[in-house]
């Protein structure tokens, strides 16, 4: 704090850089080093070593205590303490460079108090996420709360089906499934965006059960007005297809609505539980259009933490962008959401450091916090 009951009242903040063309000096330094408050100086890396000695020779004591705050409030802020006799070279020794901010006082006493921004679980760790563009704020936001700087590089991009012949069929036969299984956010808008471009609306599912497979799923389904029949109640490998078999599905007619580059491994499951499944792509995912090349050089600089991925395609689209060279992820962190999204990336020969427990963002996010924790 700039202030303290007990220790300092009041504040002032100067500029530690006047223009080399004024003239003469404004800045009194012999009267703020007697102020007995907090001084803060703006912009006063360069000339720090003078304005420390101005204060001494004024009669500030040399043991006031002193903060340098680099780029502060930022997830790569960092911070220097010391006293006006060794704040200098402190600074220098930690490779300072502005911005820089002095805070000079007795209140730096309490920052070992009151330092929380710097101790969050992420704090400081640069993370790329390769979700698409509309679905990466969402990731990129927790990533932010927990002290994390998220660099959004969009590997997949979600597009309508160029030819719907095949879903046009299956919605014409809405009416013969018992289940619709949706796996994802995006499977929930494919099918409806097609509903509603054919006319139709939720009444379509009336002689259908729905499931969803994960908690933002089932909100889009609400969001459509549908309320799952069934959610997992754990978002794990092993609790789904325990879950599912509690919908005795032997014979059951299936609709799973998918993407163009799915797995087979959903639809093995639920036929080897007896369904008769119909997995339709119900939208595309392709290459980006366009792409960010400084993350990829932040990449290759060895400036990147962590790389988190949420889908397989996010995998080899990434390892496509880097024109195949998958070995510069093995020199990062590496962290998927799932077992069928590491295990595409050890298809690729990249080393998987951990996969989320909860197959969810959110389980993303606690996996990346219990990796980094102490």
């Amino acid at each position: 704090p700039l202030t303290s009951r007990n220790i300092a009242s009041s504040f002032t903040v100067v500029s530690g850089t006047e223009a080399p063309d004024k003239g003469s000096r404004s800045t009194q330094w012999e009267v703020l080093a007697n102020s007995g408050d907090t001084l803060v100086v703006l912009m006063g890396w360069e000339s720090l070593a003078n304005i420390v000695e101005s204060l001494q020779k004024s009669g500030m004591s040399s043991s006031t205590s002193v903060a340098l705050v680099r780029w502060g409030t930022e997830p790569y802020q960092r911070t220097v303490i010391g006293t006006l006799t060794n704040i200098v070279e402190l600074g220098k020794q930690a490779s300072l460079s502005p911005p820089v901010v002095a805070i000079i006082g007795q209140v730096v006493n309490l920052r070992q108090k009151l330092n929380w921004f710097e101790k969050k679980p992420l704090f400081g760790k640069r993370i790329l996420v390769t979700r698409s563009r509309k679905q990466a704020s969402i990731l990129s936001d927790m990533l932010a709360i927990e002290g994390a700087e998220p660099l959004e590089v969009p590997t997949i991009e979600i597009a309508p089906l160029e030819d719907t012949t095949v879903i046009d069929a299956a919605i014409n036969r809405l009416a013969k499934y018992q289940w619709i299984i949706f796996t994802s956010v995006n499977g929930v808008q494919g099918l409806f965006n097609r509903l509603f471009t054919l006319g139709l609306d939720t009444r379509t599912f009336s002689n259908s059960k729905v499931a969803a497979i994960g908690p933002a799923t089932a909100q889009a389904l609400l969001n459509h007005g549908l309320k799952a029949d069934f959610i997992p109640k754990q978002y794990i490998s092993e609790a789904i297809i325990p879950g599912l078999e509690e919908l005795n599905l032997n014979k059951a007619t299936v609709l799973l609505p998918s993407t163009n580059l799915a797995t087979n491994v959903l639809y093995d499951r639920l036929s080897d539980l007896g369904a008769l499944v119909d997995q339709v792509a119900v939208y595309r995912t392709i290459m980006p259009s366009e792409s960010d090349p400084a993350a990829f050089t932040l990449l290759k600089d060895g400036k990147i933490d962590v790389v988190t991925f949420t889908s397989s395609s996010a995998v080899r689209n990434l390892v496509s962008m880097l024109d195949n060279n998958a070995h510069l992820l093995n020199q990062v962190v590496v962290g998927c959401i799932g077992p069928v999204t590491a295990s595409t990336a050890h298809g690729l020969n990249i080393n998987v450091d951990f996969v989320a427990q909860q197959h969810t963002i959110y389980g993303l996010v606690e996996a990346l916090k219990h990796y980094f924790k102490p």
